[in-house]
């Protein structure tokens, strides 16, 4: 469970550090980190809730 919590966080953060880094980037590739970044964060999630479900 921390690992998928782990990685959840180090996806999101990359996300947010790519789009600092990269500022010139467009608007729309920007929203398109961003949306990236939410599906992962969903994904990690779902895949969280099912394992803990497992152990149960």
């Amino acid at each position: 469970m921390k690992f998928l919590r782990g990685m959840t966080t180090g996806a999101v953060i990359g996300a947010v550090a790519s789009m600092i880094i990269a500022p010139q980037l467009s608007w729309s590739t920007k929203r398109k980190f961003t949306k990236s970044g939410r599906m992962i964060r969903n994904t990690a999630e779902d895949l969280m809730d099912s394992v803990k479900s497992w152990n149960r």
